[in-house]
């Protein structure tokens, strides 16, 4: 599995013209499923999005864990994060189809809701408008083969 983590003050998505998630303070995650990902991912995934220590301390140090910081999730499907960009048109044979993706994609959400955070998320499959305030900015790039 592979994450874009962005540290944001808030982040909404709409799908249709209606919101369909919003956060305040958190994470922003642009999560994508590869097509050998196992459950075990999802979970090793999740685990570092919610220990993820780069809320920063009273002496402005990158310190301190989303959960402690009060942060909320909003985790959205995003199967381009395995585009394979060698011609000038990106190919995403790499990626999960939806039969494996969405209950992979589904478990993340389920394990960060097990830890206590609030998640949003968006539609799988759906074009969706995304939009946040980064704060920082500060983003992170997790992937599972090198956690």
């Amino acid at each position: 599995m592979r994450a874009v983590l962005t540290r944001v003050d808030r982040a909404s998505v709409e799908i249709g013209g209606k919101e369909k998630s919003s956060i305040g303070k958190g994470f922003l995650v642009l999560l994508g499923v590869h097509q050998e990902d196992e459950e075990k991912d999802a979970v090793k995934i999740a685990d570092k999005i919610c220990g993820l220590r780069i809320f920063t301390d009273d002496d402005g140090k990158m310190n301190v864990n989303p959960m402690d910081a009060g942060a909320e999730l909003l985790i959205i499907s995003q199967f381009t994060l395995f585009a394979d960009c060698k011609s000038r048109r990106p190919g995403f044979s790499k990626a999960a189809r939806p039969e494996k993706a969405i209950p992979l994609y589904e478990k993340v959400v389920a394990e960060c809701k097990a830890r206590g955070f609030k998640v949003g998320t968006g539609e799988f499959g759906a074009e969706m408008m995304v939009e946040s305030v980064n704060h920082g900015p500060v983003t992170i790039i997790l992937d599972t083969k090198e956690l």
